[in-house]
């Protein structure tokens, strides 16, 4: 049986639609999912939509619309995003299908209070509905939220509780020994730097009359299940957890979960202790990305600073948005997103770089005497095939796109400066039987780019490959901007 490989994202709030930063998180795990099916695993990819919570409500209120006509619009357009980037999710989970999602949600909690890890209790505190969490006073920044710039609402409500302190401690044992894996390594840090700080048991519901839309408490109708709570059981109620489980029973565990570092918490401490109470195996490796800024700060839709994606891809191409998020950015730190920057790297790597290599490879193709390779090729040429693979495996097993894109376009430069080395369009003329082999050699370096670059850019490695394999230039790749 193939190696099986489960990928997430994380699952996307729909109080509004797209923007950039979500781009960025698709495009990030859909580049692992193709790698791992290049290696010939079974791979399930799976995204989705969050659509319960008090900020849904206020936003359907503020625009007049019903909440299940808002998420549906909302939802609508995040698929729509899948689509527009060639994004190979297997499967879209909403929080919303109580047929699919809340048999998982219901079995989980059933779990944890037939244990005793769930009881009543009353919260007093803060809450920042912008980012549906529970806050303390050493949170906030000059009295607001940090990420929404806004004062969180001071609850006191009487509500149930999981016992979160219990499982801390294991929790804390497997991140230290990587057994629950945190790239990078500073938020694995941070996160064992929170741990020592204390970590109190948290609120998992909250009374009907303040939280009206949501999964209600299968026993209690007076309460509605804290948000987070049941979002993070979409990554096992996808995989037919709590009714037909042949999915669960062969993916679970996630290999990597994708989250921002928004969400680090949830996912490194709620989601662990959650899945340790219910006895079932902990995700493998959870990968925390950072933010678009705009102008130094998060882009934020609380805030109105975001980059509409439809537009960048609208203008410049869904391959070349797919290039630039992940070529310009460390994986793992903060990025400013600039259409300016854009545009020069799209000249630089994309026009200038790797369409011009192809451009002028399968020009002089057209000419050569033979339709495929001759299979003998140049030490050096070879040496940096290899190298380049070495250095794209070793950089994509630490999830680091841009040194894996690095060493593809290193590759380039490389097949440029034998380009201008051996000048084959003056071998051509005189020395037919070395104006073969360097064409040959180039060849088989652009068909290893191609397949190099099959996880990144799909549709451009496909139609790389079929001009290799015509033995003729059919369009150019990138005109210059």
């Amino acid at each position: 049986m193939k190696n099986k490989f489960y990928i997430t994202t994380s699952i996307f709030y729909v109080n509004s639609v797209p923007h950039i930063g979500h781009a960025l998180e698709m495009v990030q795990a859909d580049v692992l999912a193709r790698y791992y099916r290049q290696l010939g695993d079974d791979v399930f990819f799976l995204t989705g939509a969050d659509e319960h919570g008090i900020k849904i409500v206020r936003t359907a209120e503020k625009t007049g619309k019903s909440v299940q006509a808002l998420i549906d619009e909302n939802t609508s357009e995040f698929k729509r995003l899948t689509e527009v980037l060639n994004i190979s999710n297997d499967d879209f989970i909403r929080t919303s299908d109580s047929k699919r999602h809340w048999p998982s949600v219901y079995k989980i909690w059933d779990i944890l209070n037939s244990k005793g890890d769930i009881y009543k209790g009353k919260y007093e505190g803060l809450y920042c509905a912008g980012c549906e969490a529970y806050l303390n006073q050493s949170d906030l920044v000059d009295g607001k939220c940090p990420i929404h710039k806004k004062e969180p609402d001071v609850l006191e409500e009487e509500n149930y509780f999981f016992k979160l302190s219990k499982y801390i401690p294991r929790v804390k044992e497997m991140i230290e020994k990587n057994e629950l894996g945190i790239v990078p390594e500073k938020r694995k840090k941070e996160i064992l730097g929170l741990i020592k700080q204390g970590v109190e048991d948290v609120s998992i519901s909250r009374p009907k009359e303040n939280l009206t839309w949501g999964i209600p408490v299968e026993k209690d109708a007076s309460q509605t299940i804290y948000v987070w709570f049941e979002a993070l059981c979409n990554y096992i109620s996808a995989l037919g957890y709590g009714g037909n489980e042949k999915n669960f029973e062969r993916y679970w565990p996630a290999d990597i979960h994708c989250v921002g570092k928004d969400i680090l918490r949830f996912h490194t401490l709620l989601w662990p202790a959650m899945l340790l109470a219910a006895e079932l195996p902990l995700p493998k490796k959870v990968f925390i990305h950072g933010y678009f800024t705009s102008e130094g700060q998060k882009m934020s839709k609380s805030i109105g600073n975001v980059v509409n994606p439809f537009d960048v891809v609208e203008k410049y191409g869904a391959e070349v948005v797919r290039y630039y998020v992940l070529r310009e950015f460390s994986s793992t730190e903060d990025g400013d997103f600039s259409a300016e920057r854009l545009k020069e790297r799209y000249n630089a790597d994309l026009a200038n770089g790797l369409g011009n290599l192809v451009s002028r490879v399968l020009t002089l193709a057209e000419k050569i005497k033979m339709n495929q390779e001759s299979g003998i090729i140049n030490h050096k040429i070879e040496e940096e095939i290899k190298l380049t693979k070495e250095n794209y495996k070793k950089a994509l097993g630490e999830i680091k796109f841009n040194e894996a894109l690095e060493a593809v376009w290193k590759l380039i430069s490389v097949c440029d400066e034998y380009v201008e080395k051996n000048k084959p369009w003056e071998l051509q003329k005189n020395d037919e039987k070395k104006f073969n082999e360097v064409i040959s050699d180039l060849l088989v370096s652009l068909k290893e780019i191609a397949i190099l670059l099959k996880p990144f850019m799909p549709r451009t490695a496909e139609k790389i490959l079929e001009q290799i394999k015509q033995n003729k230039k059919t369009e150019a790749l990138f005109p210059r901007l």
